[in-house]
């Protein structure tokens, strides 16, 4: 195992802890250095109406696959968080699951810019762009002390 393989085992180990991720259902699907795709179920509990998620964790979904996407990028010791975003929702996000597929867009050692596009994938596996997202992550030295 290579150590990039190994960091981003544990960027996706450190992820699937968290409680939301657990909440939502998150899976990876694929992953590599600067680029990460998750999917969420479809579930009734997210839903506004029938079969159709509300906007909440369409964020999420997207927040989750950029900034993982920017983490996948960062030296060992260092985390990051979101400081900003905009998503912008382009169709309906309905069908069995969102995809979201992150990616890097200029990575700095402070700050990150990462973007994210979902897809609401349905029954038979066709993909329909449902949202766009952009933000910045702020990466952090852990092994610093305050």
């Amino acid at each position: 195992m290579t150590d990039a393989t190994s960091s981003l085992e544990q960027l996706q180990q450190l992820i699937l802890a968290m409680p939301m991720a657990r909440t939502l259902g998150l899976r990876f699907t694929r992953m590599e250095p600067g680029h990460v795709e998750l999917e969420i179920p479809v579930a009734e509990p997210f839903t506004f109406r029938p079969g159709q998620l509300q906007a909440t964790p369409v964020f999420a979904v997207a927040d989750f696959a950029a900034v993982c996407a920017a983490g996948s990028l960062l030296p060992p010791g260092w985390i990051n968080a979101t400081i900003d975003a905009t998503i912008k929702l382009v169709g309906p996000a309905r069908g069995r699951a969102l995809r979201a597929r992150g990616r890097v867009i200029d990575a700095g050692r402070l700050l990150t810019v990462c973007a994210a596009d979902v897809y609401a994938v349905g029954e038979d596996g066709a993909e329909s762009l449902c949202a766009t997202w952009l933000g910045t992550a702020r990466n952090i030295d852990t092994t610093r002390r305050a």
